[in-house]
């Protein structure tokens, strides 16, 4: 982030406030949809710090920001199981995550030689039904659950158990691991609670403790919502850090919304306002018109962290400094690797191993220009395990 440290604030800010208050005005007029904010501190960052904290928080970050990890996934497991099918069910190929770890199933199905086939919810819920009603008709050797919570095809997913077929979720439920209910033989992710802690430890290196913070969610999304209370939660400890505000903008909203709130918030904190952290990093893409507007420089403040996905506009944001300094990616890639080895352990009478991929930070520092986070060394290990 050259030209600033995170945490002071850029002389020209206050100047350009005036102009952030015209357009603050719409959002303030906008009590009635839904979605509000919540506002526990307005206080400004706080002098007490918390050295402590800190630095433990810096350590954290800079274990999470390096990107030549020796890989700690299985590295044991049954040879390829031959002549396999998969069906991919997609909640939608729009959605960056979904279509990222279908592109890793199919790398990997081409290594162990099975055949792949996508179909594409297209992110309603009759087209999510309709989509796991044909993968099931095809009677497939397995079905991934891609990006939707499986409950909305129960009947399906019934089905898919009396035909024995297995199936592995990618984020269908919120923990790594097999599930129970729903019948799972495994559910691909990061752990939620990891990656709301790093962002939080994120905002407290970088600002040395001393931060005034924005909080953006989705309430209406129960595993959105849980994942930014444990952001609140990880950032109150540290004294200095003050919440400012606690931004509930439901995902369908956000290209409407965003930009509106971003001005309002501009202008009722001002200076105040250090550090931000999304559940996911799509509300920088449309707060970054607003910061734009108020004449905000892409370097910041305030700093913001996307806390999911790490899709490729996140990269190219951050690279550029445009409005994004942080995100914590899923290895996508990595994680279609993951599935096919679930399957194969599925299929040849194996446990699933639960495996859950360490936290990333992903900054212009250190990811050089790419647009996707793939950490080394799954690829040579899975290979050796299935023999391929």
């Amino acid at each position: 982030m050259p030209g600033h440290r995170p945490g002071a604030p850029a002389p020209a800010r206050t100047a350009r406030l005036a102009s952030c208050a015209l357009l603050a005005c719409a959002a303030l007029l906008a009590g009635c949809e839904r979605g509000s904010s919540r506002d526990p501190d307005e206080t400004v960052p706080g002098a007490a710090g918390c050295p402590a904290v800190q630095a433990r928080a810096a350590a954290a970050v800079t274990t999470a920001e390096a990107t030549d990890a020796p890989w700690d996934g299985p590295t044991t497991g049954p040879g390829a199981v031959s002549g396999r099918t998969l069906v991919y069910v997609a909640q939608t190929m729009t959605n960056p995550g979904v279509a990222g770890a279908a592109d890793g199933v199919r790398q990997a199905a081409r290594v162990i030689g099975w055949t792949v086939r996508v179909i594409d919810g297209g992110g309603t819920p009759a087209g999510i039904q309709a989509a796991m009603s044909e993968a099931v008709a095809l009677r497939p050797s397995g079905i991934v659950i891609g990006g939707f919570d499986p409950d909305a095809t129960s009947r399906q997913v019934a089905r898919a158990g009396e035909l024995g077929i297995p199936l592995v979720g990618w984020h269908a439920v919120a923990a790594p691991g097999p599930s129970s209910r729903p019948p799972l033989f495994t559910n691909v992710t990061t752990r939620v609670e990891d990656v709301a802690r790093i962002s939080a430890q994120w905002v407290i290196a970088e600002s040395g403790g001393r931060a005034g913070a924005v909080i953006i969610t989705d309430a209406s999304i129960p595993f959105a919502r849980n994942k930014s209370e444990l952001i609140r939660a990880a950032l109150a400890t540290c004294p200095g850090v003050r919440i400012l505000a606690y931004e509930n903008i439901p995902i369908p909203d956000a290209s409407s919304r965003t930009p509106r709130e971003i001005s309002a918030l501009l202008a009722r904190f001002g200076d105040a306002w250090t550090h931000s952290v999304a559940i996911n990093d799509l509300y920088f893409a449309d707060a970054a018109p607003a910061f734009r507007a108020a004449g905000e420089e892409g370097t910041g403040p305030p700093y913001n962290i996307g806390a999911g996905d790490g899709d490729p506009s996140a990269f190219q944001r951050i690279d550029s400094e445009q409005y994004q300094q942080a995100t914590v990616p899923e290895p996508l890639s990595q994680q279609g690797w993951q599935i096919v080895d679930e399957f194969n352990r599925a299929f040849a009478g194996r446990p699933a191993t639960g495996y859950a991929a360490p936290v990333h930070i992903a900054t212009a520092a250190n990811s050089e220009g790419a647009t996707t986070w793939d950490p080394p060394g799954y690829r040579d290990a899975y290979r050796a395990i299935w023999g391929r």
